[in-house]
């Protein structure tokens, strides 16, 4: 059996980890080691965090549509109620949206909300 030396691919796969690493501060993207470390951990962070997004959406677009229902002396969860006793199938980010930029329609919602309950 012939002898394998792995020094090229170790070289590789050592550069492969350096190079995602750039950017990071001090021997985070010079040594392999911490580089490696920290990819790791960014990499968990990554995937974590891309899930947490869509949280963190759906929670500003319910306050959103909260601080617009106020204004009519209605509270966020008596407004869904009233929307989908009424038939009203529009999504949190639709909703939220109306309320910021078109307040007229938003409020023509809220009204078909109110007649609902």
């Amino acid at each position: 059996m012939a002898r394998v030396k792995r020094g090229v691919t170790k070289r590789a796969r050592h550069n492969k980890v350096l190079k995602a690493a750039k950017g990071y501060v001090g021997r985070n993207s010079k040594t392999y080691k911490t580089a490696k470390h920290r990819l790791e951990h960014g990499l968990q962070f990554a995937y974590r965090d891309r899930r947490r997004k869509k949280r963190d959406y759906r929670g500003l677009w319910i306050q959103r549509i909260n601080a617009g229902v106020r204004m009519f002396g209605m509270t966020y969860s008596r407004f869904i109620n009233g929307l989908k006793k009424a038939g009203v199938d529009l999504d949190r980010k639709i909703l939220s949206d109306l309320a910021v930029r078109e307040p007229e329609t938003f409020a023509g919602l809220v009204k078909q909300a109110q007649a609902a309950l």
